[in-house]
């Protein structure tokens, strides 16, 4: 039953709510009808609104928060793959790419609304869960995730070394979502590991490109033409589940196995400066041996450059 003193609490935050629609409605409304596609007016007209709500919603407001949420806002109306990334979210991805640092092993994107998973990294707590690629998460403990941001995921998954987070989950065979217990940990991410097959055949794997992977690489082939007298009559080279990383290692590792001026990759834009080509450079390269790659759903970004490079160029085949 509720309660008088229940009830009025309850009438007046509605009728705070709609005081404030009256307030939002009749401050900008004059500005939407003069708008005329200017920028400047554009912002003003975020500015106002920012401004009325601060001053007239029924609850103090976060103004940070209100920022960030009409920037992820913008940034979601254009692709999946477009985000805002605050200052320690960058900072964190910084420290990432050094391939040391605390967290689940998941990386993450957002699709049709619903946080996915791109790929589970290698030797990492979410790997040994048993999260796989293509994955929905539907909750982090017991927050749902609908229209959630990566920022904000990323805060509810942090924690300490040895804590333990349950995320439901939902997957293609799955009749109901759910539940995975995962154990934070230090990730330690390798991004190149290698081993040689048979009568002379060698395996590179690259789990993500890192600031390091071109330098790992070449270590590898290396090692791996000593194993086999020095070298080698063909390699795979397994991109599976490969999240990514840096434009510039992917470059450098193409570049090995691609002659000399051809084409790697290039980047457009509406900024004549965002037009970038990249071409493989003088060298020593690795041309005499036949390549076969190996890719899933999981391998995105850096993995697809390369990949996508050295077919073109008929330098190895895809599976």
């Amino acid at each position: 039953m509720v309660t008088k003193r229940k009830g009025r609490r309850i009438a007046l935050f509605v009728a705070a709510i709609s005081a404030l629609v009256v307030v939002i409605g009749f401050g900008v409304q004059n500005r939407c009808a003069a708008e005329s596609g200017n920028d400047y007016e554009s912002i003003e007209l975020f500015t106002d609104v920012l401004k009325i709500v601060q001053k007239n919603y029924v609850e103090e407001v976060d103004t940070k928060k209100l920022v960030y949420g009409a920037i992820n806002g913008m940034l979601s109306s254009l692709d999946p793959h477009s985000s805002f990334m605050p200052p320690d979210m960058y900072k964190e991805m910084k420290i990432e790419t050094k391939g040391s640092f605390g967290g689940r092993g998941i990386e993450i994107t957002v699709k049709d609304g619903y946080l996915t998973v791109i790929s589970p990294i290698e030797d990492t707590p979410a790997f040994r869960a048993g999260i796989k690629s293509g994955d929905q998460i539907h909750k982090i403990e017991d927050k749902l995730t609908k229209d959630m941001t990566i920022f904000d995921a990323v805060k509810h998954m942090r924690g300490p070394k040895g804590s333990k987070i349950t995320i439901t989950i939902m997957r293609e065979g799955f009749n109901k979502p759910k539940e995975f217990t995962l154990v934070r940990d230090i990730i330690q991410v390798k991004s190149v590991k290698f081993k040689s097959l048979d009568n002379g055949y060698g395996y590179v794997r690259i789990a993500q490109f890192q600031e390091k992977t071109d330098e790992d690489l070449i270590k590898a082939l290396k090692a791996l033409k000593v194993e086999n007298g020095g070298s080698l009559k063909g390699l795979i080279l397994d991109m599976r589940n490969d999240p990514g990383g840096l434009l510039d290692q992917a470059v450098r590792v193409a570049d090995h196995f691609i002659a000399d001026g051809e084409l790697i990759v290039y980047t457009e834009g509406r900024d004549p400066d965002s037009k970038m080509r990249f071409t493989s450079r003088k060298g020593n390269k690795e041309l005499g041996y036949p390549m076969v790659i190996l890719i899933n759903g999981g391998s995105a970004s850096a993995s697809e450059i390369v990949a996508g490079a050295l077919q073109d160029h008929n330098r190895a085949v895809i599976l």
